[in-house]
């Protein structure tokens, strides 16, 4: 597969200051297509710059295509199984700016000596799909740690190129990453999310890691999140002059997740994607200290300083706190869910849902996103079957009428899904309860997408600041929690209708706030 002309000369002005020699090295079997297309890849992307080069290391007994990324004659750890197009097109590219200690997303010192001390060997094989948003971030982040430790190497494997083997594993969800052989992750996640769970499986032996000295920084203001209310309150707080550090897995949040957004007042029809590359520019623009793909372990709220602690041993304090964690996905927790995420139990009907072409589903959840992704998942699936549990859809009415106008969706309100069932490998049906009848049907299916809502990430804060029964932190209408210098806005709290467009207004409101309190008391 050859780059078209225009994306050609596109490419050139991001090559245009590579440092290092690049060698694209293709293997594999030449009588098979892939190797072909590989070939084919490499050629045209070798015509963007005079320091990438492609070379072939063919053998017929070899029926694993792939592209090796080598810089100045020695391999990275990279490896493509799969013409990294789609999304991932722009993970290739990453991949050799990176390698040439270029581009936005290369890690902080921290991050980058967490990643140097980990104790490898450690092969990881991350399964995607190249219409999947969320498995560039994974494809990306373990890269960058092929690139820095040398006992990592990492391979992308397009699952529609090589489908006997994506079968055959029983691989139901994308992304999905194997570690030494391993199942090890499934899903959106971030660098410092992969990286904390490498860490745990491969802790350093490294003796100035394991030993230093936690590092502490002071700031007048931290903000835990990176999302629309984090970043609005970043901006906002900076703008008053205050010392202000945003604390994150990843700008954007979980707004990263939505794939079309139209209802953003003054913003042109976007994505998730980009309204996060949006929020990073705008942040950029004032003196915001950010460290990303932080994990937060442990806080500290009660006493005049707070005090945050992150995974690695970073710790940072200040006067004030916004707490702009946001939400994440919803499990059912019933029985066999666990155990079929990522083999028929899948969160993202985008990314997942062409695995399950031609194929009979089922959606949890009838609010917007569960109805949405009905409707999407119609367009490729043979069958979707719809469950609310209540007695009535709460998605928009324009979406329920649409809905109900495909022929391939059924819709069923008032049932209670109990059961996930499978045959040890992969979902082949859902256990549902009639809640008038108390009657029990299975239902069979390949695949069960949950879209059943949005849990507050606020475990970190229990006995710090008062949380309701649904995991919310309590705020006034001014974004106070219970506690003197802690503010909290967005998802994260109490405050009805999670939108992008409300947790902005959230975010500036804490911000105004805390300034508020601080020329008050401080």
């Amino acid at each position: 597969m050859r780059l078209d002309n225009d994306i050609i000369q596109q490419v050139k002005g991001i090559f245009a200051e590579l440092n290092s020699s690049f060698t694209l090295m293709v293997t594999g079997d030449p009588a098979q297509p892939l190797t072909q297309e590989l070939t084919e890849f490499a050629q045209s992307v070798a015509e963007t710059s005079p320091k990438i080069t492609m070379e072939s290391s063919l053998n017929e007994k070899d029926d694993r295509p792939s592209l090796r990324l080598h810089r100045d004659g020695e391999p990275t750890g990279i490896i493509f199984r799969g013409v990294p197009g789609g999304h991932e097109f722009t993970s290739f590219l990453l991949a050799i700016l990176n390698a040439d200690g270029k581009g936005k997303n290369l890690p902080d010192q921290a991050i980058e000596r967490r990643i140097r001390a980990l104790n490898g060997p450690i092969e990881l094989t991350t399964y995607v799909s190249l219409d999947c948003t969320n498995c560039p971030d994974v494809v990306q982040a373990l890269n960058l740690m092929a690139l820095y430790n040398p006992y990592i190497t990492h391979t992308m494997v397009d699952g529609g190129s090589n489908n006997e083997e994506v079968e055959r594993m029983h691989i139901g969800a994308v992304p999905t990453v194997y570690c030494n052989g391993e199942q090890f992750h499934v899903g959106r996640s971030s660098l410092g999310e992969l990286l904390g769970a490498l860490e745990e499986k491969f802790p350093s032996t490294e003796e100035a890691f394991v030993h230093s000295e936690p590092q502490q920084q002071e700031f007048d203001l931290l903000i835990l999140g990176g999302g629309p209310a984090g970043a609005a309150a970043a901006i906002y707080s900076a703008r008053k002059g205050l010392n202000v550090a945003v604390i994150c897995t990843t700008v954007g949040g979980q707004v990263k997740e939505t794939t079309g957004i139209e209802n953003l007042v003054t913003a042109a029809p976007t994505t998730g994607t980009q309204l996060a590359v949006d929020f990073q520019s705008n942040m950029a623009q004032y003196p915001i200290k950010i460290f990303d793909q932080r994990e937060i372990t442990e806080v500290e709220l009660t006493g005049q300083k707070k005090l945050v602690k992150v995974k690695g041993g970073e710790s940072f304090t200040a006067d004030q706190v916004i707490i702009a964690t946001g939400a994440s996905w919803r499990k059912l927790n019933i029985e066999g869910e666990s155990d079929y995420i990522g083999r028929g139990v899948a969160f993202c009907p985008h990314c997942d849902g062409p695995l399950y072409r031609g194929k009979d589903v089922a959606v949890i959840g009838g609010g917007n996103s569960g109805v949405e992704a009905a409707i999407d998942l119609a367009g490729i699936c043979n069958h979707v079957t719809l469950f609310e549990f209540m007695e009535e859809l709460k998605a928009d009415a324009v979406l329920q009428q649409k809905a109900r106008s495909i022929s391939n969706i059924d819709i069923h309100t008032a049932s209670e899904t109990t059961r996930v069932v499978g045959d040890g490998t992969r979902v082949n049906g859902i256990e549902v309860k009639d809640r008038h009848t108390g009657q029990t049907k299975t239902y069979p299916l390949q695949a069960i997408f949950v879209q059943i809502g949005l849990r507050p990430n606020t475990a970190v804060f229990q006995g710090q600041v008062n949380i309701n029964r649904a995991g919310e932190i309590e705020t006034d209408n001014a974004g106070r929690t219970n506690l003197t210098g802690v503010f909290a806005a967005g998802d994260v709290t109490t405050v009805p209708y999670k939108q992008i467009a409300i947790a902005v207004g959230e975010g500036a409101k804490a911000a105004l706030s805390a300034f508020d309190e601080r020329m008050r008391t401080l």
